[in-house]
């Protein structure tokens, strides 16, 4: 069965497993990114994860909420309580941020659920109408998409109160 699932599974799907892993190892680096750069993958993460529940569950559903819960709350702790990886970049409109293994696993955390989701439900759809299923499948998708934002929001945070350039040019002095 393993065999038959991993052969069906679409050529673009390994496609992306390998575009994150390869930005997973980047993440894992010291490196200086601009603003825009710095809201690639949380933005990806994102809109794969609202993908899936809009195409499996419905935005308009308790899944959604599920999910908005689980990210909300994973949210707001990283932002009160996470520390920052961003410090003053060399390059005006930079911004350093710390390696760390973090992003990979989160990265690597968001497509296998939406895998092992797709992998089900294409086994058993009537699994879309189980609550439970909804529920911890966005449940996970908002935890691991919240740990994303709010890590983006401190990192955020921090690189405005060293006062660094933002997309638009201006200083931002805190």
């Amino acid at each position: 069965m393993l065999y038959q699932i991993l052969t069906h599974t679409p050529v673009y799907v390994w496609a992306i497993l390998a575009f994150l892993v390869y930005r997973g190892v980047l993440a894992s680096r010291d490196r200086e990114l601009t603003f825009g750069r710095m809201l690639v993958i949380p933005v990806l993460m994102l809109a794969l994860a609202l993908q899936a529940i809009a195409s499996q569950f419905g935005l308009a559903s308790l899944a959604m909420l599920a999910w908005t819960v689980g990210a909300g709350a994973i949210a707001l702790q990283r932002m009160r309580f996470g520390s920052s990886r961003a410090g003053a970049g060399a390059a005006p409109g930079t911004v350093r941020i710390r390696g760390s293994w973090a992003p990979l696993a989160l990265m690597l955390a968001i497509f296998t659920i939406k895998y092992v989701v797709a992998v089900a439900l294409a086994i058993q759809p009537a699994l879309a109408d189980q609550p439970a299923f909804a529920l911890a499948a966005c449940g996970l998708l908002g935890l691991c998409n919240g740990s994303f934002l709010g890590q983006l929001a401190a990192d955020i945070v921090a690189s405005r109160k060293i006062g660094l350039e933002t997309l638009d040019g201006m200083r931002v002095e805190a």
